[in-house]
């Protein structure tokens, strides 16, 4: 199964991809019939989950029913267990909206469908298109903002950052994930590397333009967001982390006051 997703992402654009993932994800998951883990999100059972990765394969990464990775079961048990969103269904701006969380959140804003927006800069599923460097949007017109594994890709992240303070509220907050190697003390980049290859070598993807390291949080802070750095796995039992087939990976909230 791993060469079968290894070549499927490697031959197909993305885009592409993301259109006919629904009913093509499923059918593989028919392989790992079976109890052994649980998505929080659909609350999908499988022997295990898909693997995942452009380049290096994980086990265990994405749901065959909701198409979550590590990272949407992660947000989501966070949102459900630490915020009132579910609830009050705060003024909503889903950036490159995974499919995972964004049929579920459609949903719980079923009554209120103007409170939640989606944007992307080319994907189909997204209801705007906009590059996050230029956001077309009133400045303080967002409560909450879902940024994720976004920024690694855009010029100038710094500009990115200032932009997405610029239209949140105050009083308003977001999750900013970004895939952040904790071994590196500080974000590494260089635009001067042109061939595909070696990017990839250098930055985990292509179309990387970066590879953050600890200072991320910095980063973050320096467009004047007050970023809370959380362990989230570390919260939860091994037989939940195991169960929901959770990553190491932190969250990073951030707020504006």
């Amino acid at each position: 199964m791993k060469w079968l997703v290894k070549i499927l992402l490697k031959i197909f654009p993305r885009s592409f991809l993301q259109r006919v993932a629904g009913w093509g994800v499923p059918l593989l998951g028919l392989f790992y019939v079976g109890r052994g883990k649980e998505c929080p999100i659909c609350g999908c059972r499988r022997r295990k989950f898909l693997p995942y990765g452009y380049v290096t394969q994980r086990e265990n990464a994405l749901c065959p029913k909701c198409l979550s990775l590590e990272r949407h079961r992660m947000i989501w048990l966070y949102l459900k267990e630490h915020t009132d969103l579910f609830d009050l269904r705060p003024q909503l701006l889903h950036i490159a909206p995974e499919v995972a969380l964004m049929k579920p959140l459609r949903r719980i804003y079923t009554e209120v469908p103007e409170r939640y927006q989606t944007a992307d800069l080319e994907s189909p599923l997204a209801d705007m298109h906009f590059d996050i460097q230029h956001i077309p949007l009133q400045s303080e017109s967002c409560e909450v903002i879902f940024c994720n594994h976004i920024l690694e890709h855009v010029e100038d992240d710094g500009v990115a950052l200032a932009e997405l303070y610029r239209i949140m509220r105050p009083g308003g907050w977001g999750i900013i994930l970004s895939p952040v190697d904790i071994e590196r003390e500080h974000t590494f980049e260089d635009d001067s590397v042109s061939d595909p290859a070696e990017r990839t070598r250098l930055f985990g993807q292509y179309d990387h333009r970066r590879v953050y390291g600890r200072d991320y949080v910095e980063r973050l802070a320096a467009a004047g967001f007050e970023v809370e750095d959380i362990d989230f796995s570390e919260q939860l039992s091994e037989g939940a982390v195991n169960l929901y087939a959770l990553s190491k990976e932190h969250l990073y909230i951030v707020r504006k006051r």
